[in-house]
C-alpha cells in the first residue's frame, strides 16, 4: 500500500523540478493559441497514396512543433473524394470556425466572435512558380472563405541543408564536411534543377550559393520545365572544370512531373538525387510560413538554457 507520501516500497518520488528564476530560466513552450486558423497545406500535382502519405508527413512534422496545431490538406487537384480539394477544404475550415463559436455560445461561454482569417494556407512548394500559385490564389478566391495565402518554402539555409542530405544519402556528397573522409562517387560538380520558368532559378539559385558552401563545389540552377537547360548547365559546369556531376531536385516532390527527372539525368549525363520529399525541414518551414503569418513564434526544440 502506498502511504499519502508516496510508495510504500521506498522508491524515490519524481517531483517536478521548480521553474528556474532569472534571465537563464528555459522558455516555456509555445502552443497554438486557441481559436488559431487551421494551417492548409496546399498540396501541387496529381494526387497519389504516395503524395498523400507525403503531405500527411509534413504536418506530423509542424503539428509536433506546435502543440495544439489545426491542420489540413488540400489539393490542388483533388477530386473532393479521396483527396479533398483546396476549395473544399477552406470551405469546410471557415464553417467549424462558425460551428464552434455558435456552439461556444449557446452554451453560455463568453467568447469573442470570430476574426481574420479562418485559415492560412501554406504552398507545399520550395520555390516560386507562377502558374501554381496562381491556381492556389485563385481557389482561395473561388472558395468565398476568409484564408490568408503566405510565400513558398525558399529560399532558406534549411533547404540547402536538405539538399545536401539527399546528395549524401544518394553517395553524390559526403555527410559531413567536418569529417575527413571520401566518397568515391562524390561530385564536383551540381546542376539544382527545379520547376517554375526563370524566376523559380533564380530563387534556388540563391539556395544553391549556401549548398555550394556547405559541399565546396560549383552548384548551378536550371529549369527541369524548359528544354535542354539541364544539359546546357552540365556543359556550362563540365566546360568549368567539373567531370562528375549530380542533378540535385530543388522539389519537394508533388509538383515535379513523373519522368521528368529521369529524362533530365539522362540527358545530362549524370547520376540524380531524390527530391526533397517530407525532411524535417520541409514541415519546419511550412509550420514556419504559418507562425510568420499569426506572429507567433514556436519555441525551438532542443532549446536549452545557458
Amino acid at each position: 500500500m502506498s502511504s499519502p507520501t508516496g510508495p510504500a516500497s521506498g522508491l524515490p518520488v519524481r517531483m517536478p523540478r521548480p521553474r528556474q528564476p532569472g534571465r537563464h530560466r528555459r522558455p516555456e513552450p509555445v502552443v497554438a493559441p486557441e481559436g488559431a486558423p487551421t494551417l492548409v497545406l496546399a498540396v501541387p500535382g496529381t494526387p497519389s497514396s504516395a503524395i498523400r502519405g507525403l503531405a500527411e508527413e509534413v504536418v506530423s512534422i509542424a503539428r509536433s512543433e506546435l502543440p495544439g496545431l489545426e491542420a489540413a490538406i488540400g489539393y490542388v487537384d483533388g477530386d473532393d473524394a479521396e483527396y479533398p480539394t483546396l476549395g473544399s477544404v477552406l470551405t469546410g475550415s471557415a464553417a467549424l470556425r462558425d460551428e464552434r463559436y455558435e456552439l461556444a455560445k449557446a452554451a453560455g461561454r463568453e467568447v469573442a466572435e470570430p476574426e481574420g482569417p479562418a485559415s492560412v494556407v501554406v504552398p507545399l512548394l520550395a520555390g516560386p512558380d507562377g502558374a501554381l500559385i496562381r491556381r492556389i490564389r485563385q481557389a482561395v478566391l473561388d472558395s468565398r472563405a476568409t484564408a490568408e495565402l503566405t510565400d513558398v518554402l525558399g529560399p532558406h539555409p534549411l533547404l540547402a541543408e536538405a539538399l545536401h542530405v539527399r546528395l549524401s544519402e544518394a553517395g553524390l556528397a559526403r555527410a559531413d564536411r567536418a569529417r575527413l573522409f571520401t566518397v568515391a562517387t562524390a561530385a564536383d560538380g551540381i546542376v539544382l534543377a527545379t520547376v517554375g520558368g526563370e524566376e523559380a532559378v533564380q530563387a534556388a539559385g540563391i539556395t544553391g550559393m549556401l549548398l555550394a558552401a556547405r559541399l565546396a563545389v560549383p552548384v548551378m540552377a536550371a529549369a527541369l520545365d524548359q528544354d535542354g537547360e539541364i544539359a546546357a548547365m552540365a556543359e556550362e559546369l563540365r566546360a568549368s572544370g567539373s567531370s562528375q556531376l549530380a542533378l540535385a531536385p530543388y522539389l519537394v516532390g508533388p509538383e515535379l512531373p513523373e519522368g521528368l527527372l529521369e529524362a533530365a539525368a539522362a540527358e545530362a549525363g549524370c547520376p540524380a538525387a531524390e527530391p526533397l520529399g517530407a525532411y524535417p525541414a520541409i514541415g519546419k518551414l511550412v509550420l514556419s510560413q504559418y507562425t510568420t503569418a499569426l506572429g507567433i513564434a514556436p519555441q525551438p526544440q532542443g532549446a536549452q538554457s545557458r
